[in-house]
């Protein structure tokens, strides 16, 4: 039998309530986990944070149109262009140098965080 990874279920259940609460974000906080405290490679870090945060954003996404949070006119055309830009980045992770993803990651990161404490 395997060994339950202690820290991954626990990173796993920090995204899911950050996920949950603040509506998406996961990302910011799964690839420091995946990459940093689980030891993956970076660019498998970011690929892998994907795949994880995709479920729990069904999940929060249901049940955000269940509580009517969600204005379906916004939604359907945000939507078509997040996928249009989920695969272009995925095209471009498997280009794009290291380095780049990481100075990518911090550069949005950083001017997320500062739109939200400027408003």
């Amino acid at each position: 039998m395997r060994k339950i990874n202690k820290k991954a279920v626990g990173g796993g259940l920090a995204l899911g309530a950050i996920n949950g609460l603040f509506g998406g974000g996961g990302g910011m906080v799964a690839v420091p986990i995946l990459s940093d405290v689980l030891n993956y490679p970076r660019k498998q870090a970011h690929a892998t944070a994907i795949l994880i945060i995709a479920p729990v954003c069904l999940v929060s996404a249901l049940t955000y149109v269940l509580f009517g949070y969600v204005n379906l006119q916004i939604l359907i055309p945000a939507a078509l262009g997040n996928v249009a830009g989920g695969l272009l980045g995925a095209q471009l992770l498997g280009k794009l140098p290291k380095i780049w993803v990481d100075i990518d990651f911090i550069a949005i990161m950083a001017v997320a965080g500062l739109r939200m404490v400027i408003g």
